[in-house]
């Protein structure tokens, strides 16, 4: 009986074998996989940390520039305090002024001296010159190359990015021609996360750059807010003065459309 026995024992002990190698091979094939996804996303997360390089370079050259600026106007303003007051000496030795009136005078001079040093003009259009390292030469990637690396940053989702090199171009470049675009964008980035600052910026956008063709998008943006919270009176106020205020724009038909879904 156990002669008979024995080779369906040694099947079994078979079988039990080629099935702890399939498991064992199921087992390496999870390892692999899960050893490419981690290289995988490794090699996304350097390739987003290179994409970031270039603003940061941007952002530290716009920087360098601005201290350089100030440490050149400190010095220039703290050389004019010492002109004044020697000239001040001359002036009482030469007119015999009192010495209240001298300390005065020079209380008055050391206050102007102490306030803030007036930001430099930078940028190439609008009538403002580029920002300038110590040695005079052009610094930082220009106002054109500061907006589109921000603006790159933006569609790939890397709001909080964009959003900093956007109000660092804004600070630099005030009067630039892309200047209500830029400002349009910082509410773009805030309307995921937060749709009050994003209203905020939009309504900036409608108060300082009405001629704009971002103005428009501002007013369609807010009334778009105004509806998500619930609040259809104001949008239609803010549909409405689309229409009135840019009749021939795209967002005035988007803004028809919608009156007409709300009852005027």
């Amino acid at each position: 009986m156990s002669r008979r026995a024995s080779p369906f024992v040694l099947s079994l002990g078979l079988a039990a074998g080629c099935a702890l190698k399939g498991d064992v091979r199921k087992v390496e094939l999870q390892v692999q996989a899960l050893r490419s996804e981690q290289e995988r996303a490794a090699a996304e997360q350097a390739a987003r940390l290179d994409s970031l390089r270039p603003l940061f370079a941007a952002l530290q050259q716009a920087l360098t520039a601005q201290q350089a600026y100030l440490v050149q106007m400190r010095g220039d303003v703290k050389t004019d305090l010492l002109a004044v007051q020697q000239q001040l000496v001359q002036v009482q030795e030469l007119t015999g002024q009192s010495q209240q009136r001298i300390t005065e005078l020079r209380a008055h001079i050391e206050e102007r001296a102490q306030q803030p040093v007036p930001p430099l003009d930078t940028g190439t259009k609008g009538g403002m010159a580029p920002p300038v390292g110590p040695s005079g030469n052009p610094a930082g990637p220009g106002p054109d190359r500061m907006y589109d690396l921000s603006l790159q940053q933006f569609r790939r989702g890397s709001l909080a990015t964009a959003r900093v090199g956007l109000r660092e171009f804004l600070r630099v470049y005030p009067t630039h021609e892309r200047a209500a675009d830029a400002l349009f964008y910082v509410g773009e980035t805030w309307a995921p996360e937060n749709a009050d600052s994003a209203a905020a910026v939009y309504q900036q956008v409608v108060k300082s750059y009405p001629n704009s063709p971002r103005a428009p998008s501002a007013l369609y943006k807010l009334g778009l807010l105004a509806e998500q919270r619930g609040d259809k009176a104001a949008a239609r106020t803010y549909y409405a003065r689309v229409i009135a205020g840019y009749p021939r724009s795209d967002e005035a038909n988007l803004a028809h459309d919608k009156l007409q879904r709300l009852g005027r």
